[in-house]
């Protein structure tokens, strides 16, 4: 994770970051549904990440699907597929603590990693990403 993507999240509100790590997780949600197209709980967790954030869910109600991501990376059966998850995961809890948006981030990048893709592209990809929601 770079200084400046820490820096600029440090920024931001808890809205833009909810936002922000609900992008990133969906960015490499491919990776995970290529491997388990059943599995739908990591993509009900960017979804709810993005309901709380328009005010129209609870925290609880995001911190469950944050749960259920988790579970679905426990059972994912793929390292790459998990960190996925976890990234899905860690951009619903972002509704509860909003430091969860660079766990969100971080996963994201790990997934790429391990799918043996472009890392420097992710970075550069997130940095212009906050950079264009955050009001900073």
């Amino acid at each position: 994770m770079s200084v400046e993507v820490v820096l600029l999240a440090a920024q931001s509100d808890h809205q833009t970051l909810a936002l922000w790590a609900a992008d990133c997780a969906e960015r490499v949600l491919p990776l995970f549904a290529d491997l388990n197209p059943d599995d739908t709980r990591p993509s009900l967790a960017i979804a709810a990440v993005r309901v709380w954030a328009s005010g129209q869910m609870s925290v609880g109600e995001a911190r469950k699907s944050a749960f259920a991501a988790h579970a679905a990376a426990r059972e994912s059966g793929s390292t790459a597929a998990a960190a996925v998850a976890r990234s899905c995961g860690h951009a619903a809890a972002t509704a509860h603590v909003a430091g969860h948006a660079i766990h969100a981030a971080i996963y994201a990048i790990k997934a790429v990693t391990l799918a043996g893709s472009d890392i420097e592209a992710e970075y550069i990809w997130q940095l212009k990403r906050l950079k264009t929601q955050s009001s900073y």
